[in-house]
C-alpha cells in the first residue's frame, strides 16, 4: 500500500507539472497574440505594457531599444492608426520552450503583415520573431522581442519583382545599442537564429 501511495503521489506531481506548463504555454501565446492585436490598431501604450520593465525590442535591423519606456517611445514613433490605415501584424506558427522552475521561456513565431494607407502604399510583410519571456510580478512579460524581417514588398508588384529595402532608422529616435545582426531582407535569404536545436 505504501508503494502504491508513493506511486500515486509521484504521478500526481508529474501531472500537476504538465498542467502548469500547459497553463504557461497558453499565457505566453495569449501575450504574443495580444502584442499583435495592439500593434494592429496603434495601441502603443498597451503593447509596451506587455514588456518586462527591462525588456528589449529589436525590429528589422534598426537597433536595440532597452527598457519598457524605450519600447514605448519606439512604438510611438510608428505611424498612427486611423482612417485609411491598415497595419495588421498576425502572430503565427509558435514553437515555445518553457522553463517553469526558472520562470522564463523562449519562442519562435512567424508574423504576417499587411501594411498600407489609402492613396499612398500597400505592402506585404513577413518576419520571424525569436523572443524571450519572463514572469514579472506574477505575469508573463516579453523580456526580448526580436523581429527579423524576411520579406517586405509592394502589393502591386509582388515578390516576383523583388522587395522593399529595410528602413534602417526611425526619424527622431536613436537606438540604445546597434543591431545584433546585420542583414538584408528578400530577395536576400534571411535565416533568423534558432533558439532550439530540436523540438
Amino acid at each position: 500500500m505504501t508503494d502504491e501511495i508513493a506511486a500515486l503521489r509521484a504521478e500526481l506531481a508529474a501531472l500537476s507539472a504538465r498542467v502548469a506548463k500547459a497553463d504557461h504555454y497558453v499565457e505566453i501565446c495569449n501575450l504574443q497574440a495580444a502584442y499583435g492585436y495592439y500593434v494592429d490598431k496603434g495601441r502603443w501604450d498597451d503593447a509596451a505594457a506587455l514588456f518586462a520593465s527591462d525588456g528589449t525590442l529589436e525590429l528589422a535591423g534598426r537597433g536595440l531599444y532597452v527598457g519598457r519606456e524605450r519600447v514605448r517611445e519606439y512604438l510611438h514613433h510608428l505611424p498612427p492608426y486611423g482612417p485609411g490605415i491598415l497595419y495588421n501584424h498576425m502572430q503565427l506558427q509558435p514553437v515555445v520552450h518553457i522553463d517553469c522552475a526558472a520562470g522564463n521561456a523562449k519562442a519562435r513565431w512567424r508574423s504576417f503583415m499587411m501594411v498600407g494607407a489609402i492613396g499612398a502604399e500597400a505592402r506585404w510583410g513577413e518576419a520571424t520573431y525569436e523572443n524571450e519571456y519572463r514572469i514579472e510580478d506574477g505575469h508573463w512579460r516579453i523580456a526580448l522581442l526580436h523581429g527579423y524581417m524576411n520579406l517586405y514588398t509592394d502589393y502591386e508588384q509582388g515578390w516576383h519583382k523583388g522587395g522593399v529595402a529595410l528602413l534602417r532608422a526611425i526619424d527622431g529616435l536613436q537606438p540604445d545599442r546597434p543591431p545584433t545582426m546585420s542583414y538584408e531582407a528578400y530577395p536576400e535569404p534571411v535565416i533568423a537564429p534558432y533558439h532550439y536545436d530540436k523540438v
